[in-house]
């Protein structure tokens, strides 16, 4: 990839970055271009000359957060395989937690309400969102099924660790450094107390 390339490409990032802040924080319908080249410090005009409107925006916003962001995970279980089943899982509520807290506070809440989104992008939201909960429901099935974890449901289980996570930028983001890394490790650590061992 040649130097022009690289710097469109991190043109893009960074506006499809601040597009799913803005889309975070303001809900779709009260998100405007304006915003997002407002938080860039440059013209609505030089958005364009990478997307042709606001759909397209934020069609890119959710498909490069939500596959960004379960591609990372899905790695890290795969670069796990081998760890016990509650070291994997933890590895996986700590990382979830870690990129919703440092990296993408805002956006996160793209996915919470996907009936807000226009039709065209919802159904790609659920999408995104069954893949993303796939990754922990793999985990903990399989914890279930070897007997190394109990749970009074599955998907109880996920939606209270979806619901925690969600919630983690509000809790850690504000904190300095250190707190909010032990905010983060706790969090995870009782997160896992929802798989308790049966022993």
């Amino acid at each position: 990839m040649n130097r022009v390339q690289r710097k469109r490409d991190e043109r893009v990032r960074r506006i499809v970055a601040a597009a799913a802040e803005v889309f975070g924080e303001r809900g779709y319908e009260a998100s405007t271009l304006e915003e997002v080249a407002e938080r860039l410090d440059v013209t609505k005009g030089s958005l364009y000359y990478y997307f042709a409107g606001k759909d397209e925006l934020a069609t890119a916003a959710i498909e490069t957060l939500g596959t960004d962001w379960t591609e990372r995970l899905e790695a890290l279980a795969d670069a796990r395989a081998d760890a016990p089943r509650v070291e994997r899982l933890r590895a996986l509520l700590r990382e979830h937690i870690a990129i919703a807290v440092l990296e993408y506070p805002a956006a996160l809440r793209l996915f919470l309400v996907p009936d807000s989104w226009p039709a065209a992008l919802r159904e790609r939201i659920r999408d995104l969102r069954r893949r993303h909960d796939l990754v922990f429901r793999r985990e903990v099935t399989a914890g279930v099924a070897a007997g190394e974890f109990a749970v009074v449901s599955v998907d109880a289980t996920l939606q209270a660790m979806h619901a925690a996570m969600s919630q983690a930028p509000l809790w850690c983001s504000h904190l300095a450094a250190e707190a909010r890394d032990q905010a983060m490790d706790d969090l995870a650590t009782t997160l896992l107390r929802l798989v308790s061992s049966p022993r």
